[in-house]
């Protein structure tokens, strides 16, 4: 676990004075409770829903294999050692190597064992069949190093299919890409309103769906639901601003079918977006067929990158890119030097782990579309005890990000922009025990910052960036919390120096008790031990 010390703050000597004392009274006060979540007389915990019926969701199934699995050790099949010159055609082939063994009955072929030292690679390392590792023997500068060279921006290591090296943050945010629909298996939402974190809803017709079945809940944008949310009108700006168009912000939740009782069916994950008759109430189908590999994993290494100055950008760029990746993990890696990000989950990627990993000192110019250190754009995710320093936005989502999703102890310094959800309806986020420090001299104003908020026409046009998104125990410098109409956020048992927007505030300055809703959410669902920490 990360280090809990106070946060450390540099801006006016009062403004930091104000921060230190209010951590130092976080820090000791005894637990709050909340009424959005809180422990029961029986340990478990109790939510409370608004008039509509929606609550905070329950995120604890998000990493690999749907959370509260153990990531595997995988034997090792191939080995490479250090050597002079460019490593990456030989790590290739042992990676290809392993990539055509018989894989076991969960999908494992093997791993790929880098020895200890210093690899130069020229070109990007593929993991493009499932089963496969890509392990190292520690992440510090004495363990496995990946060494990224010339003078090419570029993914060092992409797993799972083509890969890209695009800007998120100036996308002007199209559609999620859609699962192909199995012929004759759409079917309608009949429900008035389903609301946030409901796994059960009725269906026009249930005929050949049972327990067991993938399926994709598809939540629709229609024209009158931007216009009540005022994406269609988003103000002018000296640059380019795209309003949001019909049909481009639809949400897709991939879900499995655990129960058909007449026509009402029950899912395995709660929804983290109402669906509302009024706004095109909601669709269920079959998807034709998946691309991601499974049980893909980095691990135990380090990516370094070359580059001629301290603004560069034709460079490393992303040391690990997961573009189809299921069930797979990244842990134990540090990332020094390469400018966007250590670990970016692309859509399409879902049920991933990232634990205990670094990006450290990126370098780029420190402006819009560099330095998102964990960035996720996928669903089911969770990144744990991550650390971050003189990035940008170190723990973000981008658009359309269907949910849930979690950043879970994860720890910011030096920071030059804020963390939060970036763009255009990312759905069903926890920030839990987040902690987002600003740089010691010549702050900005967002720098430091955790924020769910309508970013209104940054970029060309980001909008409402989050919905359904919870900030749990978590501190920064600020954070603006807002409500968005047909949504919910919330902000409970945080700290900040200045906090403001009209989102659910509760014990602000005090924390809550459980200290981790993640955990305790896990607990809850794996019947463990009462949710009492």
């Amino acid at each position: 676990m990360l280090s809990r010390a106070s946060i450390r703050l540099v801006r006016p000597a009062w403004f930091l004075a104000l921060l230190m004392v209010l951590a130092e009274v976080h820090a000791a006060a005894p637990a709050a409770s909340s009424e959005w979540v809180h422990p029961g007389a029986d340990g478990r915990l109790v939510y409370k829903t608004d008039a509509r019926g929606n609550r905070i969701p329950d995120f604890s199934n998000v990493g690999y294999r749907g959370g509260g699995v153990p990531l595997p050790d995988v034997p090792v099949r191939a080995t490479v050692e250090p050597r002079a010159g460019d490593a990456g055609v030989r790590i290739q082939a042992a990676i290809d190597e392993v990539s055509k063994l018989a894989a076991d009955e969960r999908g494992v072929r093997g791993a790929v064992l880098l020895k200890k030292g210093r690899y130069a690679i020229a070109g990007t390392l593929r993991l493009h069949t499932g089963g496969v590792v890509l392990r190292g023997e520690g992440q510090g500068d004495d363990g496995t190093v990946l060494i990224a060279t010339g003078a090419t921006q570029r993914s060092l290591i992409v797993a799972g299919g083509g890969g890209r090296v695009t800007n998120p943050e100036e996308d002007d945010g199209g559609n999620a890409p859609a699962s192909p629909v199995l012929k004759g298996s759409l079917r309608h939402v009949t429900d008035d309103y389903v609301p946030v974190g409901a796994t059960r809803f009725h269906l026009n017709r249930v005929d050949g769906l049972k327990p067991g079945d993938e399926v994709v809940v598809r939540r629709p944008s229609p024209a009158e639901w931007i216009h009540d949310i005022g994406m269609d009108r988003i103000p002018p700006a000296d640059h380019p601003v795209v309003q949001w168009k019909p049909g481009s912000k639809d949400l897709q939740f991939n879900r499995t079918v655990t129960a058909v009782e007449g026509k009402e069916v029950t899912i395995d994950v709660p929804l983290m977006n109402a669906l509302e008759k009024k706004y095109g109430g909601g669709a269920v189908y079959t998807p034709g067929g998946d691309a991601a590999r499974r049980e893909i994993g980095v691990e135990r290494l380090r990516g370094d990158s070359e580059f001629a100055k301290a603004t560069d950008e034709k460079h490393g760029w992303v040391l690990v890119e997961l573009a189809a990746v299921r069930d797979g993990w990244v842990r134990d890696v540090t990332s020094i030097h390469f400018g966007y990000s250590c670990v970016f989950v692309h859509k399409g990627s879902r049920a991933i782990t990232v634990d205990h990993c670094a990006c450290l000192e990126p370098v780029s110019q420190i402006s819009g579309g560099r330095r998102y250190s964990f960035a996720l754009d996928g669903e089911l995710t969770l990144v744990e005890h991550c650390y971050a320093r003189n990035g940008r936005h170190d723990f973000v989502m981008h658009s359309l990000a269907a949910g849930p999703n979690v950043f879970f102890d994860c720890l910011a310094e030096e920071v030059h922009a804020d963390s939060g959800p970036h763009h255009r309806w990312s759905a069903g986020v926890l920030y839990d025990n987040v902690r987002v420090v600003p740089p010691r001299q010549n702050a900005k104003r967002d720098d430091g910052g955790l924020n769910i908020r309508n970013r209104g026409n940054s970029g060309t046009g980001h909008g409402w960036a989050g919905a359904n998104q919870v900030a749990w125990n978590s501190s920064a410098a600020e954070m603006i919390v807002e409500q968005p109409p047909t949504a919910q956020n919330w902000a409970i048992g945080c700290i900040a120096g200045r906090h403001a927007g009209d989102g659910y505030w509760e014990s602000f300055g005090r924390p809550v008790a459980p200290q981790s809703l993640f955990v305790a959410q896990l607990k809850d669902r794996l019947g463990l031990s009462p949710a009492t920490q």
